[in-house]
């Protein structure tokens, strides 16, 4: 493997940032308590940190996936993707707010078959989105179809898709550093990418 690009693009406070940006982070700071590395990093693009709220609150909000539901498919994307950050990040939510089994997200770090069929029915479907481009077979429909999930939820995970990439490709590109927050949940990716 080759050594990958790190930009030397700043970490943004609120301070630093552009008036848009530190809007956006103002807000986070109200909402959560603290603004995270990653939304400081997005800092750098108005736009992108914008995207990235506006479609993380949506798929939140109006998904039809459960909590739980949400975090395989976080999880399993953050996965796929190697990143680091969003892996801790993720497990965090997934324990402490969306009340993910401990079993499933093991599962997912370890690249392994999650337990319970519906959730790994999920996870397989949100893998072969990824692996095919968009393109999955009628038989991986069919199997996320059976599952009990329905096709307005195909494009859900097409926007969970296009949020956890803004967030993982950023976080790749600053090699962002786990909050403390998130510590507890660290994450190594695998050295075979």
């Amino acid at each position: 493997m080759t050594e990958p690009y790190i930009t030397d693009l700043a970490f943004l406070s609120i301070q630093d940032a552009s008036p848009e940006a530190a809007e956006l982070l103002e807000r986070t700071r109200k909402n959560l308590g603290s603004v995270p590395t990653m939304y400081a990093a997005m800092a750098n693009s108005p736009g992108l940190l914008a995207t990235y709220l506006d479609g993380y609150r949506r798929f939140r909000s109006g998904s039809g996936f459960t909590p739980a539901e949400q975090e395989v498919v976080f999880l399993t994307i953050s996965r796929v993707n190697s990143c680091e950050y969003c892996m801790a990040a993720h497990s965090h939510i997934g324990e402490h707010f969306s009340k993910t089994p401990s079993h499933v997200m093991a599962a997912i770090r370890d690249d392994e078959p999650i337990p319970d069929p519906k959730l790994r029915a999920l996870a397989a479907f949100t893998r072969s989105l990824l692996d095919t481009a968009g393109r999955p077979s009628v038989a991986e429909v069919e199997a996320f179809r059976s599952a009990g999930y329905s096709e307005p939820q195909i494009l859900e995970v097409v926007l969970a898709i296009a949020v956890k990439t803004l967030s993982n490709w950023t976080n790749h590109l600053f090699a962002t550093p786990v909050d403390d927050t998130f510590a507890a949940s660290a994450w190594v990716a695998p050295q075979d990418r």
